[in-house]
């Protein structure tokens, strides 16, 4: 059910006032204006939430990527979190991942073509990716992870909720896993509850749209995640290039994990693993793996009977394909489960239209917007496509 993921501790509700208290007044400073929100004179579409921890947001920013790719110059901009390096870095296919940490490398390696780049400061990584030379022909900024950046105005901003961890139902930090107090919500434009089990029914739905309590002006998605065949975390070493995923229920599984929420894996896994139980390393979110880690994984999977395969996910891909010490059969069986959107109630091409309604209507040099002025007469009053940012709330 909703919310099954929610623990509050009610002994810190007191630290969470506190919390709270210095949240809201630097959200007022925002509205007030005392602190300055930059628009940018290219499309911005930003993605995050209100929550610590994993709600999906980087195969959402992947559905944006593979959505916009074909017909714009695409640029994902991250802070990159715990990575080693400080400032603007732009990602190259051979930039390591503790330089821009392990979601931008995912991303650049599976779309090698479009602009990955971390810094802390969005407003001068825009900047950044406008106007030096081997990236401004950005025609559209992604922003990874920075609902909270609100120096950043967006012309999109997208606030994912976890079904399994439904902002309603939570409190703030440190009783609770929400980053600003639920009125955060408000200034989404499109709302989207992600990990929704697939059997939902019509009047959960209903339920679940009414208790959100969004203002006619936010649209509400919903969405779950389809899970693809495993492929191998070290190219040309494993046994089989990939494995069908209905294939690994004779086999006994070690999950490996450093990801936010590993026990609704788990779950979701158990329709192809059967009566087997998998054996789990669950590590922290985003964990940095170790000598002690390493050697932790080679004896667990060396004790476990045949046939048998490692699988972790694809941001943990990002940090083992550089960890030293893996034995070479724990090389040859781990593999790596892409995940991907899937938009429910037959909403997928409402969500696509509007992002590329959007971009179209913002952009400068991508063949949506070479359409678009296609379409325009050609007259004296034409002011010609200048760009500008506007908010969805007016689109």
């Amino acid at each position: 059910m909703e919310g099954d993921f929610i623990k509050i501790n009610k002994s810190l509700l007191p630290l969470s006032w506190l919390y709270g208290l210095g949240v809201g007044v630097r959200n007022e400073l925002f509205e007030l204006g005392v602190l300055k929100s930059r628009s940018f004179d290219v499309p911005v579409i930003s993605v995050g939430n209100i929550t610590v921890g994993g709600s999906g947001k980087t195969p959402h920013v992947e559905y944006l990527i593979n959505l916009l790719k074909d017909c714009t110059q695409v640029a994902v901009l991250s802070r990159g979190y715990k990575r080693k390096s400080r400032g603007y870095v732009l990602a190259e296919k051979d930039t390591p991942m503790r330089e821009i940490g392990d979601e931008p490398f995912q991303m650049k390696h599976k779309f090698p073509n479009i602009h990955v780049a971390v810094d802390k400061n969005r407003c001068e990584g825009i900047d950044r990716l406008t106007q030096d030379e081997e990236t401004k022909n950005t025609d559209v900024v992604l922003l990874d992870d920075a609902f909270q950046h609100r120096y950043v105005k967006p012309g999109i901003n997208i606030l994912l909720v976890d079904y399994h961890r439904l902002i309603i139902y939570d409190k703030l930090l440190p009783a609770g896993r929400l980053r600003e107090p639920l009125s955060g919500k408000n200034r989404a434009d499109i709302v989207i509850v992600t990990k929704c089990p697939k059997e939902l029914t019509p009047i959960e739905y209903r339920v679940l749209s009414k208790s959100m309590n969004l203002f006619p002006f936010q649209e509400l998605f919903f969405t779950t995640l389809e899970y693809c065949d495993l492929i191998p975390v070290f190219d040309g070493e494993a046994m089989e290039e990939k494995i069908v995923l209905n294939d690994i229920r004779h086999r006994n599984i070690l999950l490996l994990t450093g990801i936010a929420l590993p026990k609704q894996l788990e779950v979701d896994l158990q329709p192809y693993t059967g009566d087997r139980t998998p054996e789990i390393l669950a590590f922290p979110d985003h964990h940095s793996f170790k000598k002690n880690d390493v050697a932790l994984i080679n004896s667990t999977f060396a004790q476990m009977a045949e046939p048998k395969i490692i699988i972790t996910t694809e941001k943990d891909r990002a940090r083992l394909i550089g960890l030293e010490g893996l034995d070479e059969n724990v090389r040859k069986n781990i593999y790596a489960l892409p995940i991907k959107v899937k938009f429910m109630l037959d909403k997928g091409e409402k969500f696509n239209e509007k992002i590329l309604s959007y971009v179209r209507k913002n952009s400068r040099n991508s063949i949506l917007a070479k359409a678009k002025n296609d379409n325009k007469p050609k007259d004296g009053n034409n002011s010609g496509n200048r760009p500008r940012t506007i908010s969805f709330r007016n689109n």
